[in-house]
Formats: C-alpha cells, sequence, structure tokens
C-alpha cells in the first residue's frame, strides 16, 4: 500500500501516525496534501511522510487513498482525483460524515473501489472506536487493508453500511456524552469536598477503568455493575439516584436523537 492521504487536518494525521507506530505502514510509503500548506508541513513532520503538491502528483505516486477533507469539498475532490486517476486502480476510504457510498462512488469510475469510514476523537490519542462499510466494488483485500488503518488507533468494525448513522449516534457522538459524564463526575466531586484537579483526574479515570474492564473481561456490564454493588451499600444508593434521574433513558435519547440527526444530514433532500 502507498497511501494518499487528502486533508492533513487532526484525523488524518492521527490514523497515519497510529498506522506508522503500529507497523502497518511505512512512512515513506504515505504522501499527503492540503490545501493549506501549514497543515500539510505538521503533517509531514508528525509523521515523516512525504508531501505532494497537486491531485495529479499524488496520483501518481499512491494506490489508496485517504479522503480527510470537509464534507462540503469531497465532490470537487473526488472529480479532480478521477481525472487524475485515469484507468489506474485504486482504492478511496472516505472519513467524510454523512456521504454515503454510492454519492462517493457517483464521483469516481469503475476502478476506484470506496470504503466509508466513521471514526471517533479518541483516535487522536490511540483510543478509539471506528466502524466502516465497503462499496459494491471493494474487495476483501481492501476491508483488511482499511480494518488494519483504523485499528492501529483502537478498534474497528466492519458494519453494514445501513448501520453508519447508528454508529454516528453511538461512537462517532459518544465522546461527547463521555466529556458530560466526567465534567458532572467531576463537578459531584468538587461539591463533596474535592479539589478540582483531583475529582477530574478520579472522574476520567474511573471511566476509563470501566469502559476497559468491560473490553477486556467481555462481560455483561451489568454484571460488572453487580459486582460493585454490595446490599445496602453506597453504590446501589448512587444507581438508585441515577434511576430517579432518568441517566439510562437520557443516554438512550441522546444516541438515538443523534442518529436520527446524521439520517437526515445524510439525505439533505
Amino acid at each position: 500500500m502507498v497511501l494518499g492521504v487528502i486533508g492533513c487536518g487532526k484525523m488524518g494525521s492521527a490514523l497515519v501516525t497510529g498506522a506508522v507506530r503500529s507497523g502497518v505502514i511505512k512512512p515513506e510509503a504515505v504522501y499527503g496534501m492540503d490545501t493549506i500548506p501549514a497543515a500539510v508541513s505538521h503533517f509531514t513532520a508528525e509523521t515523516g511522510a512525504h508531501a505532494c503538491d497537486s491531485l495529479v502528483q499524488l496520483a501518481a505516486a499512491c494506490d489508496t487513498f485517504l479522503l480527510a477533507t470537509k464534507p462540503q469539498d469531497v465532490g470537487p475532490v473526488l472529480k479532480d482525483l478521477a481525472q487524475a486517476l485515469q484507468s489506474k486502480p485504486a482504492l478511496v476510504i472516505s472519513i467524510a460524515a454523512g456521504l454515503k457510498i454510492s454519492t462517493l462512488e457517483s464521483y469516481l469510475p469503475e476502478n476506484v473501489r470506496v470504503i466509508r469510514t466513521m471514526p471517533n476523537t479518541p483516535a487522536l490519542v490511540g483510543q478509539g472506536a471506528s466502524a466502516f462499510s465497503p462499496g459494491s466494488r471493494a474487495t476483501a483485500a481492501d476491508s483488511v487493508a482499511t480494518s488494519a488503518l483504523l485499528s492501529s488507533v483502537g478498534l474497528a468494525l466492519e458494519v453494514k453500511e445501513s448501520l453508519l448513522d447508528a454508529v454516528t449516534g453511538l461512537s462517532g457522538s459518544g465522546p461527547a456524552y463521555g466529556f458530560l459524564m466526567i465534567e458532572a463526575l467531576s463537578d459531584a466531586g468538587v461539591r463533596c469536598g474535592l479539589p478540582r484537579a483531583e475529582a477530574t483526574q478520579l472522574a476520567a479515570q474511573t471511566l476509563l477503568g470501566a469502559a476497559t474492564m468491560v473490553l477486556q473481561t467481555g462481560m455483561h456490564p451489568g454484571a460488572l455493575k453487580d459486582m460493585v454493588t454490595s446490599p445496602g451499600g453506597t453504590t446501589i444508593a448512587g444507581l438508585a439516584a441515577l434511576e430517579k434521574n432518568g441517566l439510562r433513558f437520557a443516554l438512550i435519547d441522546a444516541v438515538t436523537c443523534a442518529t436520527e440527526r446524521s439520517i437526515e444530514l445524510s439525505n439533505p433532500s
């Protein structure tokens, strides 16, 4: 794989940094291009990749492309990429939110395969939760390559495209829910007498530890919850307060609303 990154912002840089660090790809096999020169300079300095001045130069050097531009810029970029590739076989991995595979494929000739992905911002610290869906022309090898790229910065799951809106509502928007819970737990700690810095550290580490236990043990979250909950103890008192105030429904409703909004954005008509 020789990877061309179109859009050298934070997410593109995070994915390439993770892939290089994990050995999925060598920095000399990565090229980056962006309309903002400073973004390219930062990208190459951070990853060790090469810089390209144009899509024509990028297309000549690469066989796989990470489309990391803003959604509104995708159409013109893919039209130019299609012309630059001509009959050259290639794979385009898109992280552009809300753009369907059929839309992406409509800009590209049949020699270009497409995989649509939905990463999330914790990929910036190597703890991402991503999902991807292969297009009609994508091969099994394309899925393996995409999984390796996304797995280098966290969890990567292959799903049907029809589920990517739910992925957006859950893991795409989910970091914001987690940050809000950490902030609220920190506020509670401060209310109960803890200094702010210590309260925030304890809150963040507690959620990180709980998540790690779910992933490493494979146990149902409810079973792990019960392990912490002794009869008549402090935890059941806290859980009763959460149920009384509707935390469970609030989270379910948040994911549902975010999913519905993702559907609206991907169907603007």
